[in-house]
């Protein structure tokens, strides 16, 4: 969506107030795809706290003249440093990671931490020159990283947050209270229904099947110190056949995993992500920061 600012005034500290157009090659560009209550300005020479009032914005594709909008100095957000939980091949660390690759996601895969170390997910990252750790220590190995080592490492890898992606343990007490908010995790199921201890898997999709539910779909959640009981940010619904199988539903599944990780990747990395005062997270659109997904 293309925006042409034609006239607008800047206030500066100065008494005296001037006019500035802008030229086909300007010193500062307008963020403005797409267009909404808020245009995004960017430039070296504006400080965060100058605020500007034009006198006409004009959008082709818009059905109506907007006036009067409010213009933003945005801050250059870094990228967020991103750790990924697998148990086994990590397609939904695949596509989180390709998204970091392709600009989807501001943000890129500091560290994959595993329970298998030889599991797809683990494999990839190594190929892909990403760290792996170990997590927990295995049974009867010296290998593995202790709860206190493991938050230790995290912190030196400076990772903001942590994403749960067919992740099978039980994440402990002290990488919840260390990380707090910051701990996410993927269910293939629309949570509450189908959640917690031995719902994971191909078992889910024949629960599912086998209760009679007509929809079903992934669930993203913050996460807490039990299996799949932390507050919802994000579904994505996926009908239940007549025809279905656990094998047929968990592939419909799968796809919509992939796609709503993304998008709340992208949407953590933003820093698009508020909290209710009931403690319910939601999703700023970004299209419409006053409005929710």
């Amino acid at each position: 969506m293309e925006a042409q600012i034609l006239s607008f005034k800047l206030s500066f500290s100065i008494p005296t107030t001037s006019t500035i157009q802008i030229p086909k090659n300007p010193f500062f560009h307008v963020l403005h795809k797409p267009l909404n209550n808020n245009l995004t300005l960017k430039g070296s020479f504006l400080k965060p706290h100058f605020s500007f009032s034009p006198k006409i914005l004009q959008c082709t594709n818009c059905l109506q003249r907007m006036e009067k909008e409010v213009i933003t100095v945005n801050k250059e957000l870094k990228k967020k440093k991103l750790a990924v939980f697998v148990s086994g091949g990590g397609s939904n660390f695949r596509s989180i990671y390709d998204a970091t690759l392709e600009g989807i996601v501001h943000g890129e895969v500091a560290v994959l931490v595993t329970n298998k170390h030889d599991c797809g997910g683990a494999k990839y990252a190594r190929e892909q020159g990403i760290p792996v750790i170990l997590f927990p220590k295995a049974k009867n190995s010296s290998e593995g990283l202790s709860e206190e080592d493991l938050v230790g490492s995290l912190r030196a890898y400076n990772v903001d947050f942590i994403l749960l992606a067919g992740y099978l343990k039980l994440i402990p007490t002290e990488l919840v209270q260390a990380f707090p908010r910051s701990i996410f995790n993927i269910h293939p199921s629309l949570l509450p229904a189908f959640g917690g201890k031995g719902y994971y898997g191909i078992k889910v999709h024949k629960a599912v099947i086998a209760s009679g539910a007509r929809y079903s779909g992934p669930t993203i959640h913050h996460v807490d110190e039990h299996y799949d009981t932390g507050r919802i940010l994000a579904q994505g619904v996926v009908p239940v056949l007549a025809n279905d199988t656990a094998e047929t539903l968990a592939a419909r599944v799968l796809q919509e995993e992939h796609k709503l990780y993304v998008e709340v990747a992208a949407a953590l990395c933003q820093e698009r992500i508020v909290w209710r005062e009931d403690g319910v997270p939601l999703i700023r659109r970004k299209e419409d920061p006053n409005h929710y997904k």
